[in-house]
């Protein structure tokens, strides 16, 4: 009684302070910002990261650009349409933060004769306009087509170089600005795309899809609960714990000023239906205690004593499962680990803190305490443990089967990453990059660093243009690049205008003096400035810039390395160097380090959680046990990965991880129980019966709630959220029939417990 009596006591200090803090945490959630810096997914701490900050400072950015195609079917060499083109051209250079548009209506080819003088030419002249003739001259100049004039001259490309590094409010602005000027056209169909582009596309769904995902979670656990356990009270009462354990984390990450990155996104969802876990375990252990103790107390003490310590170890299993993200050398995967394994051990606290005191405030279902009927899971339960206990070779035998077929499934798995892999091929967004991808070059950017390492030149000197203009045609014809700008490149511009525009000197001049006279026509180029976005001020370094199609890492990591193969070819040392770099590159090389760091932190999270529940159990034999029928989901999932073809990518590898943790929990529960019935003293057979009966309601719980939270991913139109639910689904559903057949022939089999047991 003394101590029913101190619990009594407790209870209105302990629900003041709770009260007081979710307030306080509430109020914290509208100081929560939202973080959409794409460039925190390149490696941190990265050389390669800080070589292309430092090139990108010297020139410009390499991804601050929009490519508007607009198509007419009919044929673009038709002077109505033209007319429109060049208005909307006209248009799109008011647009604010826009710093120049390049249209074909707005070019212009420069003649330069032998006397000296030089004119410049607008492609077309509307008082002078002829199809055949405009048509046939853009045509000869090769650098106009698939980057201004698609080859089968059914659409055009408008580049549009904007404001650097621009900021989500300006960058909206000037979507919406710029989608303004195109509905004032009436063009048979007008596609974008960009950086801010996708950025805003993005950042407008995944803002709908976490709230969808919150009200869709919130209806799900509404109902299971309410299947479960078939009362108001018994929906109410957990959904207590799991909002505030939902408030605490958000508002936490306001108060600690932490912004709500883009892979954070999926945290509500993640976090409704990991907390539900010890919510289920302690209420489903509470009813049961409920139906044969008369005190609503001891009934307390008994559901927090049995799941107690199993339900602390699953929350610090889970929590480690997410912390191994901060292996992941990138800042928002790390971020998204911390987040929510610090979410997980929150949950775990409100959990065995709040419930007690409202199992005491609200005891439970009258039904309950009144029939003290066991409930109607029992019968079920009852014909699955004896089905396990018969067949018992069998599942071994259909689980060494299982763990072949996932391992050969393993071995087809590929690491391989999109642009715009992420959205399903239906999506707006997606058709308009293909367009994009297919008819102007590619929508990938490819940026190479040109620099000059032998002190006795400059990129002007003539053996290094050579040079450059030797992997300039690698690059085109061997690695399928378009280029965009380049010191090259002008200069064969420029020597075809010096020589009336005929198209066979369009290559680099052989003659000093021409190179000078080229050099020194650069300079005055707008005022300068125009010259200052492909060499630096020192004339050392110089960049080749374009794009290629996406074609998928895997693809480019193979051109890379015929790249660097020819470059060695060259005996370029200590002359000249170039490096790959820009933004596609290091997101590529980012998930080439995640595939390493994951793995490592899974073996880490495996070791620690080995070691936990070793030392926990002191036994060698549980530790095996539980290690082997936890692996097993994680090598099925894999192996259904690579007989489907679903790639290694940031949002599938970390899968194994977060599975890996939340998995590992019903084997603890499962473990934790059956420890306990042999400490009373009771047989193998009879402690195995014991635990399977009074845990695998919970189990069974637990993991429906949990795969149907994930499941609801599915609907997400991002494919990587897509594959992280479906995919976490199938994981956890293969370790909970892991745990309720191969768990319990395992330890039937290898463990041994003392003779000598403690009453």
């Amino acid at each position: 009684m003394v101590g029913e009596k101190r619990f009594r006591k407790s209870i209105w200090i302990v629900l003041t302070v709770l009260i007081g803090l979710t307030a306080f945490l509430g109020y914290e959630i509208t100081n929560l910002k939202f973080d959409y810096d794409f460039e925190k997914f390149f490696p941190v701490n990265d050389d390669e990261t800080d070589f292309f900050f430092a090139h990108r400072e010297m020139f410009s950015s390499d991804n601050d650009f929009l490519l508007i195609a607009v198509e007419n079917n009919a044929g673009i060499f038709d002077k109505s349409f033209l007319i429109n083109l060049d208005e909307f051209t006209s248009e799109l250079e008011k647009v604010e933060d826009v710093k120049y548009v390049t249209s074909i209506t707005n070019m212009e080819e420069r003649f330069v004769y032998q006397s000296g003088a030089s004119i410049s030419k607008p492609y077309f002249d509307f008082n002078d306009f002829n199809a055949e003739r405009d048509s046939t001259r853009i045509f000869k100049n090769e650098e106009l087509i698939n980057t201004l004039v698609a080859e089968d001259a059914k659409s055009v490309s408008i580049f549009i170089r904007h404001t650097d590094y621009i900021s989500k409010k300006r960058s909206d602005a000037l979507i919406n600005n710029v989608n303004d000027v195109i509905d004032k056209f009436n063009f048979e169909r007008t596609r974008v795309a960009g950086r801010t582009v996708g950025q805003q596309y993005y950042i407008e769904k995944m803002t709908f899809e976490m709230a969808l995902f919150v009200g869709l979670s919130a209806f799900l656990i509404v109902f299971f609960l309410f299947i479960a356990f078939r009362s108001v009270w018994g929906v109410l009462v957990p959904q207590i714990i799991i909002f505030s354990s939902m408030i605490w984390v958000v508002g936490g990450m306001g108060f600690f000023n932490e912004p709500m990155n883009i892979v954070l996104s999926t945290l509500p969802s993640i976090m409704f239906v990991v907390s539900m876990s010890d919510v289920i375990h302690l209420v489903s252990r509470y009813l049961d205690a409920l139906r044969v103790e008369e005190k609503v107390f001891d009934a307390i003490k008994i559901a927090v004593k049995e799941v107690g310590l199993a339900t602390f170890l699953t929350s610090v299993t889970t929590s480690i499962g997410f912390f191994s993200l901060s292996f992941v050398n990138v800042q928002p995967i790390q971020t998204f680990g911390i987040v929510m394994g610090f979410g997980v051990l929150i949950a775990f606290v409100l959990t065995f803190v709040t419930l007690p005191v409202l199992f005491y405030l609200f005891p439970g279902p009258k039904h309950v305490r009144k029939s003290k009927k066991e409930h109607f899971w029992m019968k079920y339960l009852v014909r699955g443990f004896s089905a396990v206990i018969r067949k018992r070779m069998r599942i071994v035998y259909v689980t060494i089967g299982v763990v072949i077929l996932s391992i050969i499934g393993m071995s087809q798995l590929h690491s391989n990453n999109f642009l715009m892999d992420d959205l399903r091929d239906t999506e707006p967004l997606k058709v308009d990059f293909n367009f994009l991808d297919d008819h102007y070059g590619g929508i990938r950017p490819f940026e190479l660093a040109v620099i000059v390492e032998d002190t006795s030149l400059n990129v002007w000197d003539k053996e290094v243009l050579q040079t450059i203009d030797s992997v300039e045609h690698y690059l085109e014809e061997g690695y399928g690049v378009t280029i965009k700008n380049s010191l090259v490149k002008m200069l064969k511009v420029m020597n075809r205008s010096s020589h009336s525009g005929m198209k066979e000197y369009y290559k680099l001049p052989t003659m000093n003096r021409k190179l000078r006279a080229h050099r020194k026509a650069l300079r005055l180029v707008q005022k300068g400035s125009f010259i200052k976005t492909f060499v630096d001020s020192t004339e050392m370094r110089t960049r080749i810039n374009g794009t290629i199609p996406d074609l998928g890492n895997s693809i480019v990591f193979e051109k890379n390395e015929k790249l660097e193969k020819f470059l060695q070819s060259q005996n370029l040392e200590g002359k000249i160097k170039f490096q790959v770099t820009g933004t596609a590159h290091l997101i590529d090389k980012n998930l080439k380090y995640m595939s390493t760091s994951l793995i490592k932190g899974l073996a880490v999270s495996i070791l620690i959680v080995a070691l936990i529940i070793g030392f926990i159990y002191r036994s060698p034999t549980i530790l095996v046990i539980s290690i082997i029928t936890n692996l097993i989901p994680l090598l099925f999932i894999a192996g259904v990965m690579g007989y489907l073809g679903v790639d290694l990518k940031t949002s599938t590898s970390i899968i194994f991880t977060i599975a890996f943790g939340i998995a590992v929990d019903d084997t603890i529960h499962f473990l934790g129980k059956f420890k306990y019935e042999l400490m009373k003293g009771k047989s193998k057979i009879y402690a195995l019966k014991r635990t399977y009966l009074t845990t695998g309601k919970a189990m069974i719980l637990t993991t429906l709630i949990l795969c149907a939270g994930f499941l609801l991913l599915v609907f997400s139109s991002f494919l990587g959220t897509f594959h992280m639910g479906l995919l976490l689904c199938i994981t956890l559903f293969v370790a909970l029939i892991a745990d309720i057949t191969i768990l319990p022939v395992l330890l039937l089999f290898m463990y041994n417990p003392k003779k000598k047991v403690r009453q």
